[in-house]
């Protein structure tokens, strides 16, 4: 019902955010027939944003006309939401609401002559409800368990399962269980943050990059942490040298600069798969349903389905980044620890890079895991 509805609801808070024509007046600014406003002279500020009004200067943004401003207006963080209710003696489906306002001025921490603004933004709103959905899901599910599981509780064991079999397959079955619960973390966080965003009125959290740096970080600091533990520190170093033996050491300036670099490029890589992703296809979706008012009307069946069929792409593409990030997550925290365990069972390996096949014979196959112990 919800993927039905959504289309709609865009299309509907698009229509609310478009231009109206400005009625011709004798001068600037004099009020025109009909209870418009004369369009300004010289540049000066725009008027309303359709009917939301103009943002106040601590939301981060004010009204724009063109179809870009609207598309990035929907997409881009700040301290306004945009919810249906009764605001100006009238029912809305964009009443705003200000958080600046609404936290009493805003959260300011005083830290010596630093202030640090910690007022929320609508992306972190939605960091907070993503983490009380989950904790009332499974907070719920969790009280039903049984030996036997049942309905929803069922679903979600196997999609624990589903998690831990990606661990056990890119980390090995003897190291797995001790990342599982992250890789459970982050998995149902980015799911749960990615479906929010496909919620009318709601926003996609993921599309905010310093949301992704923050969970990548998590990442890098999980694989460096299980590298450090598994080599030693000095094992940890020795791998910087990119497995130039000592030899060869005036090699070293040229190797660890580069293998340190290395070191940075997979979190990179996750904050711009999932960022990119999230951001694409919903700037897609806005954009067709924008051709109904930038065209005409009747282009609007076409537009609508469009972006529909679009719409259950993005649910597909909400799991999927789940997936590959978690996934990902695994294979790096895996490559920490291949060389920890190829010194210890003599297995083939350079210097710690994962391979193909690389751990095979200690690390079992996905295939042999075993469920968690239910209860």
């Amino acid at each position: 019902m919800t993927s039905l509805f959504a289309p709609f609801a865009l299309a509907l808070a698009l229509a609310q955010a478009a231009p109206e024509p400005a009625a011709h007046a004798d001068r600037p600014g004099e009020p025109a027939e009909h209870g418009t406003v004369a369009a300004p002279e010289h540049g000066a500020p725009a008027g309303e944003h359709g009917a939301a009004g103009e943002h106040a200067a601590a939301g981060g943004h004010e009204g724009g006309h063109s179809l870009p401003e609207v598309m990035m207006h929907h997409v881009a963080n700040g301290e306004v939401l945009e919810l249906p209710g009764v605001c100006e003696g009238e029912f809305r489906w964009n009443c705003e609401v200000n958080l600046r306002e609404l936290t009493g001025g805003g959260w300011l921490l005083h830290l010596g002559g630093l202030t640090v603004d910690m007022t929320p933004s609508k992306h972190v709103v939605m960091l907070w409800v993503g983490a009380i959905v989950l904790l009332l899901v499974f907070g719920t599910a969790g009280r039903r368990r049984a030996l036997v599981p049942r309905g929803f509780y069922n679903f979600l064991e196997l999609l624990v399962q589903f998690v831990r079999d990606i661990a056990v397959s890119n980390i090995g079955k003897r190291d797995a269980d001790r990342f599982v619960p992250y890789l459970c973390s982050a998995f149902f966080f980015i799911l749960v943050l990615n479906l929010l965003g496909l919620v009318p009125f709601l926003a996609t959290a993921t599309a905010n990059v310093s949301v992704t740096v923050g969970l990548a970080l998590f990442t890098f600091f999980v694989t460096q942490y299980a590298a450090i533990r598994a080599q030693g520190v000095g094992g940890y170093l020795a791998h910087l040298t990119g497995g130039v033996p000592k030899s060869l050491a005036w090699l070293w300036p040229i190797m660890i600069p580069v293998e340190f670099l290395g070191l940075f490029t997979k979190p990179f890589a996750l904050t711009v798969r999932l960022f990119a992703n999230m951001v694409a296809g919903h700037f897609v979706i806005l954009a067709l349903l924008g051709l109904i008012f930038s065209i005409s009307i009747f282009v609007a069946p076409a537009s609508v389905a469009l972006a529909l069929a679009i719409f259950m792409l993005e649910l597909f593409v909400a799991f999927v980044q789940a997936y590959i990030f978690t996934m990902l997550s695994a294979l790096f925290i895996g490559a920490g620890l291949v060389h920890h365990g190829n010194e210890e069972h003599g297995e083939a390996g350079e210097h710690g890079h994962a391979g193909p096949g690389m751990g095979s014979q200690d690390h079992a196959s996905h295939a042999d895991g075993k469920a968690p112990a239910h209860g």
